[in-house]
Formats: C-alpha cells, structure tokens, sequence
C-alpha cells in the first residue's frame, strides 16, 4: 500500500534547491507545463513560447534551455498518439486523473528517450525528480520510474509495431484528409507531420543571389529553402530587411493577384504580414486589415525592418467598410490551421471539429462580404491554410453558387506557381499539401497545406 504523503506539509511546488541545481530540471519541468497547457486547457503553443508574453518559466530560462524546451515540446506532441499507445502498453491500469503532472512528465520523457539525442538515463533522472516535486504527484515516483526503466529494457518490443501515422492523427482529422484525399495520401500527409518544416525566405529581389548568399535553394515560385538552419536574426540581410520567413507554400497565393504595381490592393487577415511583404515589395500600395491590434503591430514592426510602407487598420473585417474600392483583394481567411501541422504541431490537439464548422460559417461572410470591395474587372484570391475540404473546396463551391452572374473562377495555372503542377487541382483551385515536393527537384520535400482559389468580379 502506497503510503500518502503528509497532509501537514504544504510544498510549493517549487523544485528542492539539490533539483533545481540539477542541469536540465528547469526545462523539463517548463516542457511538461506547458504541454499540460496545450493538451488540457487548449492554449496555443505559440502563444506559451512568446518570448514577451508566454509561460512565466519559460521567458525565466537561459536561451538554450528554451531551444531545448521547444525541442521536447515539439517532439512530444508531435508524437503524442505513439507515447500514449506505448503508455498503454507499459501500464496495467489508467493512471487516475487527479495524479498533477504525472502523464505529462510522463510524455516528456519519453519524447526525449524515443525521439530526442538525450540519454535515458537524464529523462528517467528529471522525471523521477519532477514527480516528487508535489503531493498529488509524488506517491507515483516509483511508478515514473518503473514505467520508464522498463521502455528502455523493452523498447524494441514496446514500439516495434507501431503505425506512427494513424496514431498521430485524430480520427476525425485522418477521415476527413480520407475523404478528400484517398486512404495513401492521408498517410502520407500523417508521416509529412512527423518531421519539421524547413526554413523558407521570401526575399524581396535576386532569389538567386540570395540563395547562392545563404546556402539556400529555390522551391516553389522563388521562395529560398535554407540547408543549414541557425539563429535567424545571425543571418545576412536579416538586419538590413532583405527577407523575411515564410514558407514556400505561404508565399503563393499573393502570386495569384499577378502585376500588382501602382495598384490599391487589401491584403485581409493580414498579421503577421508575410503577404503584406509580398505585394509591398511588388509596388503595391497596401492596405493591411487585421482584427488583432497586437498581430497587426507586430506587423507593422517587421515592415519597418524591411523597409516597406503599408496602411494598416485594425478592425473586425464583419463590420468594417472600405473608404473606396480596391483593385484587388487577398483574403487570408481565419482557418483550422491544419496544413501547418509541421510547424505548429498543437493543432491536431486543440482543435476539434466542431470548430471547422464555426470557422466555415465566418469564412462564408467573409467571402460575401469582400467581394463587394473590389473594383469591377478586379481579382479577389481567398485562401486558408487548412487542408479541410470544407474550408477549401467546399466553400469555393458554396460562395460560386451564391454569387453566380455576380463573378467568376479565374482557374490558377502551373505556370504561376513555379510549374507545381500537383498542386494546381482540376477545377483550378491551388492546393498544396505536406507532402507534395515544394520544387520541381523531389528531393525538396514538404510545404505548407494551403488552398487558395482565385475570383473576379463582374
């Protein structure tokens, strides 16, 4: 019989100072609160890893215990299907709910034996220590430890038969990439979710030169896809505003609205300004419309850094009226962010379907409403970072039946978005998927899931 701990005694929760001197506690101890805050409270990941305003311990530690944090983070939600199925295997019964942090230590640990170069015998070490840490949790050290102790005797015969793919993936999520797709490429698009994405630059000019600067490649349609990754703000042309972050996929519907010099263009949604760049850099005069003061003046920010002047206005695009028509229009629409799964592997876990179904209505607004700000004769690209046929597909063909005599689809060629063929769809829509090569070379795997489709007003 497990004896209960002293109900007199009244810990912190605060690690002991021979735990907190120990190398690494701290960090593991952020990475299983904050992954408690994602799975259990649904709190955004980027949100706890804002360096300005996220998890208290987290801005508290060292820059490489915060890249270590991310680290364990990422692969333990990355993972989190396969380290419950392998949970499951190693307990003979559910451990109880009210335990603290135990299932969460529990996952961070083995993320790092399974999936990070970290040595066994630190995780089950910090683990072990964490556990002890309250009296919720502390009766179960030894469970930690015999649980931990035991995946490392056993791991080939624990994890040999697991199917990554299905075990990664909410059902709901694999059968609506099922339906849309086929069976094979919801696998592939599950396994495309199991490594990180690159790290892509759209530059202002000279792609090739830029490239040839920063040991990069070009994929998609002159996005540069970096080989050897490091500190991004350490690379040239950072400083001087040559470039900015976003991913190949990212960077092609603006492409869409095609010569936009001297032209009034309103890019909608528009934080945190990776199209705004786009269609700045272009010669456009930009309007960029964000309902978040906070996203919007992070926009603002890095316009300055790269030296581009755009309007900005916060407002909710549900009641705001433009002054006058523009001549086209880029609505980024707010989605599940299902097709960013490989940078913001929280997804699958905070989202549920019933939240398509809200984000659906909204975007049928939206789509409604814009189409009257944009000058006869003039294009208007709606697109989701979402692989959701229902906030791709679907709602293109719900918005062509409600507006019919009013526009029209203006069908996106292979040519436009750097002779990607496969993800230009019959119908003409662009619909880039994880798994989908982001050049032509195949080697280049891996892009953003994005839809746009592309409109013009009669």
């Amino acid at each position: 019989m497990t004896k209960r701990p002293n109900n007199k005694q009244k810990p912190s929760g605060k690690p002991a100072p021979e735990q907190a001197e120990k190398p690494g506690f701290a960090a593991r101890k952020v990475a299983a609160d904050i992954l408690g805050n994602v799975v259990h409270k649904k709190r955004p990941l980027d949100g706890e890893l804002d360096i300005t305003s996220g998890h208290s311990g987290f801005r508290a530690l060292a820059g490489n215990d915060r890249s270590l944090v991310r680290a364990i983070i990422g692969a333990a939600l990355r993972h989190r299907g396969e380290i419950a199925e392998i949970l499951d295997r190693l307990l003979d019964r559910p451990i109880p709910e009210k335990t603290g942090r135990i299932l969460d230590i529990l996952h961070v640990a083995i993320a790092q034996m399974l999936f990070l170069d970290i040595p066994d015998r630190a995780a089950v070490s910090l683990a072990v220590d964490h556990a002890g840490l309250d009296r919720r949790s502390r009766p179960y050290k030894g469970l930690v430890n015999g649980v931990l102790r035991r995946l490392g005797r056993e791991r080939d015969e624990v994890t040999g038969d697991l199917d990554p793919a299905v075990l990664n993936t909410p059902d709901w999520l694999m059968e609506s990439w099922q339906a849309a797709y086929g069976v094979e490429t919801a696998r592939e698009i599950a396994r495309a979710h199991e490594s990180e994405a690159a790290l892509d630059l759209s530059v202002k000019a000279d792609p090739e030169e830029w490239a040839r600067k920063l040991d990069g490649q070009i994929v998609g349609a002159g996005s540069i896809r970096l080989v050897r990754k490091g500190a991004v703000d350490a690379l040239e042309g950072y400083g001087d505003g040559q470039w900015w972050v976003q991913d190949a996929a990212a960077a092609l519907p603006a492409r869409l609205l095609g010569d936009v010099k001297d032209l009034r263009v309103a890019d909608l949604c528009a934080a945190p300004g990776g199209k705004t760049a786009q269609l700045a850099a272009a010669g456009a005069s930009v309007t960029a419309v964000d309902i978040s003061k906070a996203r919007l003046k992070r926009l603002e920010e890095n316009m300055t850094r790269l030296g581009l002047s755009v309007e900005t206005v916060a407002a909710d695009l549900r009641a705001f009226e433009p002054g006058d028509l523009f001549d086209a229009i880029l609505l980024d629409a707010p989605c599940s962010a299902t097709g960013t799964i490989r940078r913001h592997p929280d997804v699958p876990w905070i989202k549920k379907p019933y939240d398509i179904e809200k984000l659906t209505e909204i975007q049928s607004e939206l789509l409604d409403r814009v189409m009257g700000w944009v000058k006869p004769g003039g294009l208007v690209v709606y697109c989701t970072c979402s692989l959701e046929a229902a906030e791709g597909e679907a709602q293109v063909a719900g918005f062509l039946e409600r507006q019919a005599g009013k526009i029209e689809l203006v069908p996106v060629e292979a040519s436009e978005v750097g002779g990607l063929a496969e993800c230009v769809t019959n119908e003409g829509y662009l619909r880039c998927l994880p798994c989908h090569s982001a050049a032509l070379d195949p080697v280049s795997k891996g892009m953003d899931g994005f839809f746009a489709a592309r409109f013009r007003r009669f």
